[in-house]
């Protein structure tokens, strides 16, 4: 899930893990791919960012977590803003 944030460069991401593997995951990373969306709606470019994953987390447990993703403001001038379209997780 997408919220604005209070600057048009970050958006607020919530993500719900679900371990339904059958050992607990210890560690991990996130990655958030941002796109930079002009007035028009073209997408211009794509920032990523990796965060941790809310670890450790149990066999079977579930966790939600929000992270403020932003990228830096200069790449997103006035009239544009940030998406961040694409999560990937890799688990550990």
């Amino acid at each position: 899930m997408r919220e604005p944030a209070d600057r048009r460069w970050c958006e607020k991401v919530t993500l719900a893990f679900h371990n339904a593997g059958g050992r607990p995951v210890r560690s991990g990373t996130v990655t958030f791919g941002s796109h930079v969306i002009g007035a028009l709606g073209v997408d211009w470019s794509t920032v990523e960012s990796t965060r941790d994953l809310p670890a450790p987390l149990a066999a079977g447990a579930r966790a939600e977590r929000t992270w403020t993703v932003c990228v830096d403001a200069w790449r997103v001038p006035l009239g544009m803003h940030v998406e961040t379209r694409d999560v990937s997780v890799l688990w550990e």
